[in-house]
């Protein structure tokens, strides 16, 4: 009598914002389980506090503007791992299909014959606007929230990101959060102000939900000036929208951050 050939299955897992105590249940169940963990660097460091001592951790960074692990080698190597039987785990940053490639890998793994599980995790844009008190939708102020890249990939068959078109959702009560956007915060900033006034108020937070989490709250017309001055850099958020009046409310003088004037010669 033959046996049934099991489908090997991988999990693409997301690891939420950092904060470990963010992570679902769902998600720390799969990590325990792994045998082989494939690890973003934008994994928080707790978070693999829930693997097994005997699994293997492989480091596979993927940061814009810096040395990554090709996304083909990742693939490759999940693969080649469950074969071999590995209880494999794709562990990233925020949710797997949120800005994080889990759409490529999946349909990847799946052509390769490979079961695929995927595990949403807390994404950084809602927790980074949680983590300062602003309500992406509102129903006074939004009706709706877009998530939006920074940058598009120069060979993608997407198209080049439209920011009058996102200005023009944005004066129509969207909120606009922008990911991977700190590196092109003048391109962004001239973009949104084709539709809209300079005194829009925007956010930024950098490292949400993490000890080291900064933020800084300014009008549109202001935004690259205080990118810059504040060496906010990335992993960080920027939230557009008057939603983000509801943080200025609480915000200290300090938090309401302008650029400091230039001085006379």
């Amino acid at each position: 009598m033959s046996r049934e050939r099991t489908v090997p299955v991988i999990h693409l897992v997301g690891a939420g914002p950092g904060d470990p105590e963010l992570l679902t249940v769902k998600a720390i169940r799969a990590i325990r389980q792994a045998t082989v963990l494939l690890v973003d660097d934008l994994v928080g460091p707790g978070v693999l506090r829930y693997a097994r001592h005997s699994a293997r951790i492989v480091e596979v960074g993927k940061r814009g503007g810096c040395a990554s692990t090709p996304q083909a080698f990742i693939e490759r190597l999940m693969a080649a791992e469950a074969a071999r039987g590995e209880r494999v785990v794709r562990l990233k940053g925020g949710d797997p299909f949120v800005f994080g490639r889990g759409g490529e890998e999946v349909a990847h793994l799946r052509a390769l014959g490979f079961e695929v599980e995927v595990v949403n995790g807390i994404t950084a844009g809602l927790a980074a606007a949680t983590s300062i008190g602003v309500p992406l939708t509102h129903r006074d102020h939004a009706h709706g929230v877009l998530f939006i890249t920074g940058h598009a990939r120069s060979d993608s068959r997407a198209a080049a990101i439209d920011w009058p078109s996102i200005a023009a959702a944005a004066a129509g009560g969207i909120t606009v959060v922008v990911y991977m956007g700190i590196a092109t915060t003048e391109a962004l900033q001239a973009g949104l102000a084709s539709r809209l006034a300079g005194a829009t108020p925007i956010a930024i937070v950098q490292n949400a939900s993490l000890p080291g989490q900064r933020h800084a709250i300014c009008r549109l017309d202001t935004l690259a000036a205080v990118v810059a001055e504040k060496r906010f850099c990335a992993p960080a958020i920027i939230v557009v929208g008057d939603v983000v009046r509801a943080a200025a409310a609480l915000a200290t003088p300090a938090e309401w951050t302008d650029p400091a004037p230039a001085h006379a010669a």
